[in-house]
C-alpha cells in the first residue's frame, strides 16, 4: 500500500478530516434514529467515506455531482453545510432543500451537488446532461456520478455510459462498490468479476481502486477527472469498499459473511487511514484528536439547529411544483391563465408538421441555450415525419442531436443540461415509448423542483407522437397517454390541434420554466392550417371557443377536434346549436373556459383520443358536475377510446377510436 504522504500531508489530512466529518454525520443521523427524534429509512454510509472524501478534494468548486440514496457521504465532502443537511433530515425549512426532499433526495445546487436520486441507477443519464451541458458551454466543469454496484445492472446506467462514451462527455462515473446490491452479494447478482472491466465495451476508460485506501482513490480518480476535464471522455471507476453494516438503518445482516464483516470492520477506512497519519508522522495524535472533537462539536450544533429550526407552514404544500404556482389544477392559488391568444400580422398556409419544424427553426435560432436530442432528428433522415428535417443541416449537429436508441439516456440528459441552464428539446418517437422512460419523466423532470425546495428547475419540452387512429400501427405504436402525464404534478401537458397552435404552443413550451410534454398527433400532422410568421406564444393553459353555440358545449384537444367539429356540422343542420371547446391545454386546465360554456348550454359532452375508462373526461366530467350540477340539463357524457388494445385491423381500430358519429349519438340522446 502506497503511503499517504506521496498525496501530500496537507491532501492527507485534509481526506481524513471530512472522513471523520461524514462518519460523525451519519452516526449522529443512526443516534437520532435510535432515540426516535427522526424517522425516516436511511442508508448508512460506514466503509465508503475515503471514497467521497477523497474524489471530493479533487474537484474544483464548480464540478457538479449526481449521486443516489446513500448520501450523507457524498453530500458532505461536496461541501453542502452540515446544519442545513441535519434541518432537511429534520423537515424542516432551513434544510438544502426546504424540507421537501428529506434523506434520499438531498441536493445542493451551491455546492454543486444537483440530484440525488432515490431510484437506483436513474443518476447516470442526468449526469451525462449536466456533462453535455459543460461540454457545449465550454466551462470545463467535471460532473462525478456515484451510484452502487446493484445500479451497475440497471438499464439506465447502461444507456448513460454508451451516450458519454459516443459523446465524450467530461463525468466521472464511479461505481462504489460495496459488494452488496441490497441483500444480494456482489457474486449472486454479477458474473463478471469487475464492473470497470465493462468499460472497455463502450469504448470508454475503465479502472479499479481499493475504495478504503484515500492513495488509491486519489490516483485512479484523479486521472479520471483529468480525463474528463481534458476532453477525453468519460471513465468508469469502481472503488471497492465492503459494507461495514446492513443495507439500511436497523436492517439485519444475516446475509452477510460475518467472518469477512468482522475483518471489514476492524479494518475499516477510518481506522487504517488514521493509523497510517501516525505512522507516517503526517500527524500527531493531538492534532487527529482535535479533528475528531471539532467534527463532533459541528454535528451536535447542527443538530441542535435542525431542532429548533421553523417547521414548513402548510401553505408550503402547494409551492414550487410549477414556477408559477396559480397554473396548478387545484391549490389554494390556483386560477390559470389569462393571457389573450397572440395575433400576428402576417400568417403563412402550411401543415401542422411544417409548423412544428418551423417552431424548432425559429427557437434554435433565436436562443443559443436552445438544443434538439432524440432518434433519427438529423438529416438525413430528419424524423420519422421529417418535423426536424433540415434543422441539423442549419444549425450543426451540435445543436440537433441524433441519440443512440436510448429513452432513458436521452430524456435524462435533457434534464441535467436543464439544471445548468439549458432549454433541451427531447423527441421520443411516439408516445408509447415514453413508457420506457417513464421514470426520468415522472420521478425527476416532474419532481426535481419540489424535491429541491425550488432551488433547481428542469425547464425541458419532450416532443412525442400518438399514431393513433392512423391505420396501421397496432397496440404498441399507437396510444394517447395524456391522463398518466396530467396525473404526475410538476408536468405540464400540451395536445394542439391545429397547425397555429401546434408552433405557437410548442414554442411555449420551449421557453416554459418547467417540463413541458407536446403531444403531437400523426393524423394532425399533413392537416394545412394558417401559421403566424416569427416568434410568437400560444399560452399555456388557455382553451380556445372554436364555435360559439347554446344548445350543448363538445369539448377535445388534438386530433379529437376533428370528430366533434365534424359532428357540430351535421347538429347545425339538424337545428342544434353547439359550441365546440379546444382545450389544447390538460396541465394547467382552463377550467373555467369550460364552466362558461356548460353553464350557458347546460349540457357536455368530453371527447377524447385515450381510453375512456379512467381517461381525462372523468376528471373533466367530475370538475364540471362538482362546479354545475345544478345547472346542468343532463349529465356530462363522456366518449374515449374503448378499453381494448389498440387493433391493427382496420374495421376493429374504427371501433375502437372516438368518432363524429358517437359524438352525435351521444348529443341526440342527450337532447331528447
Amino acid at each position: 500500500m502506497t503511503q499517504l504522504a506521496s498525496i501530500g500531508r496537507s491532501a492527507a489530512i485534509g481526506i481524513y478530516e471530512t472522513m471523520v466529518r461524514i462518519a460523525a454525520c451519519d452516526q449522529g443521523i443512526q443516534k437520532g434514529l435510535a432515540a426516535g427524534e427522526l424517522q425516516f429509512q436511511y442508508y448508512p454510509a460506514g466503509g465508503q467515506e475515503a471514497i467521497a472524501a477523497t474524489i471530493g478534494a479533487l474537484l474544483d468548486e464548480g464540478d457538479r455531482s449526481v449521486t443516489t440514496y446513500r448520501v450523507i457521504h457524498d453530500i458532505v465532502a461536496k461541501g453542502t453545510p452540515v446544519s442545513e443537511i441535519f434541518a432537511e433530515m429534520y423537515g424542516k425549512a432551513t434544510g438544502c432543500s426546504k424540507g421537501k426532499g428529506g434523506p434520499m433526495h438531498l441536493s445542493d445546487p451551491k455546492s454543486g451537488l444537483m440530484v440525488t436520486t432515490g431510484i437506483v441507477g436513474a443518476g447516470a443519464p442526468i449526469a451525462n446532461g449536466l456533462g453535455l451541458a459543460a461540454q457545449l458551454k465550454g466551462t470545463g466543469k467535471v460532473t462525478v456520478c456515484s451510484f452502487g454496484d446493484g445500479a451497475a445492472n440497471i438499464g439506465a446506467v447502461h444507456e448513460a455510459l454508451n451516450m458519454a462514451a459516443l459523446w465524450k462527455l467530461p463525468v466521472v462515473f464511479v461505481c462504489q462498490n460495496n459488494l452488496y446490491a441490497e441483500y444480494t452479494s456482489f457474486k449472486e447478482s454479477t458474473s463478471s468479476s469487475s464492473i470497470a472491466d465493462r468499460a472497455q465495451g463502450y469504448g470508454m476508460a475503465g479502472e479499479e481502486c481499493d475504495g478504503c485506501d484515500p492513495v488509491s482513490v486519489y490516483e485512479a480518480a484523479g486521472r479520471a477527472i483529468d480525463r474528463a476535464r481534458t476532453g477525453h471522455g468519460p471513465t468508469l471507476l469502481e472503488c471497492i469498499a465492503p459494507r461495514l453494516q446492513g443495507h439500511a438503518f436497523g436492517s439485519e445482516q444475516t446475509h452477510m459473511d460475518q467472518a469477512q464483516l468482522e475483518r471489514d470492520i476492524e479494518n475499516a477506512p477510518l481506522v487504517t487511514v488514521r493509523k497510517r497519519l501516525l505512522e507516517e508522522g503526517l500527524a500527531s495524535e493531538e492534532q487527529l484528536a482535535v479533528i475528531e472533537k471539532t467534527a463532533a462539536e459541528e454535528v451536535a450544533a447542527a443538530q441542535a439547529f435542525a431542532a429548533k429550526s421553523v417547521d414548513l407552514d402548510s401553505s408550503e404544500l402547494y409551492t414550487e411544483i410549477f414556477a408559477d404556482d396559480s397554473l396548478l389544477p387545484e391549490g389554494p392559488g390556483s386560477g390559470g391563465v389569462r393571457i389573450e391568444d397572440p395575433k400576428p400580422s402576417n400568417t403563412t398556409k402550411m401543415m401542422f408538421g411544417e409548423a412544428v419544424n418551423n417552431a424548432l427553426d425559429t427557437a434554435l435560432a433565436s436562443d443559443p441555450s436552445v438544443f434538439l436530442l432524440g432518434e433519427d432528428i438529423m438529416d438525413p433522415a430528419g424524423g420519422i415525419v421529417k418535423a426536424t428535417y433540415g434543422l441539423s443541416t442549419k444549425h450543426g449537429l451540435d445543436r440537433v442531436r441524433g441519440t443512440p436508441i436510448s429513452e432513458q439516456a436521452i430524456v435524462g440528459a435533457a434534464i441535467g443540461a436543464s439544471l445548468e441552464g439549458m432549454k433541451p428539446v427531447a423527441e421520443i418517437m411516439v408516445c408509447d415509448f415514453a413508457m420506457v422512460c417513464m421514470d426520468q419523466i415522472a420521478n425527476h423532470a416532474a419532481k426535481l423542483r419540489y424535491m429541491s425546495g425550488g432551488r433547481t428547475s428542469v425547464p425541458i419540452t419532450i416532443r412525442m407522437m400518438s399514431a393513433g387512429n392512423v391505420g396501421s400501427f397496432g397496440a404498441q405504436h399507437s396510444q394517447s397517454l395524456e391522463s398518466w402525464f396530467a396525473h404526475t404534478p410538476g408536468l405540464k401537458v400540451v395536445a394542439p390541434s391545429t397547425a397555429f397552435d401546434a408552433k405557437g404552443l410548442l414554442l411555449s413550451c420551449i421557453q416554459d420554466p418547467d417540463p413541458c410534454i407536446s403531444l403531437e398527433a400523426m393524423r394532425c400532422f399533413f392537416v394545412p392550417g394558417d401559421v403566424g410568421e416569427g416568434d410568437y406564444r400560444v399560452p399555456i393553459g388557455k382553451a380556445a371557443v372554436r364555435q360559439s353555440g347554446t344548445d350543448v358545449t363538445l369539448i377535445s384537444y388534438s386530433w379529437g377536434m376533428q370528430e366533434i367539429q365534424a359532428a357540430a356540422q351535421t347538429l347545425a343542420g339538424e337545428g342544434v346549436s353547439a359550441e365546440v371547446i379546444d382545450l389544447r391545454t390538460i396541465v394547467p386546465l382552463d377550467l373555467e373556459a369550460v364552466l362558461s360554456s356548460v353553464r350557458k348550454t347546460g349540457r357536455a359532452i368530453v371527447v377524447h383520443p385515450a381510453v375512456e375508462f379512467c381517461g381525462f373526461g372523468a376528471e373533466l366530467s367530475s370538475k364540471i358536475h362538482e362546479n354545475l350540477f345544478a345547472e346542468l340539463k343532463a349529465p356530462v357524457a363522456r366518449l374515449g377510446a374503448r378499453y381494448t388494445p389498440i387493433p391493427f385491423n382496420q374495421t376493429l381500430e374504427n371501433l375502437h377510436f372516438p368518432n363524429a358519429a358517437g359524438v352525435l349519438e351521444k348529443a341526440r340522446s342527450m337532447l331528447a
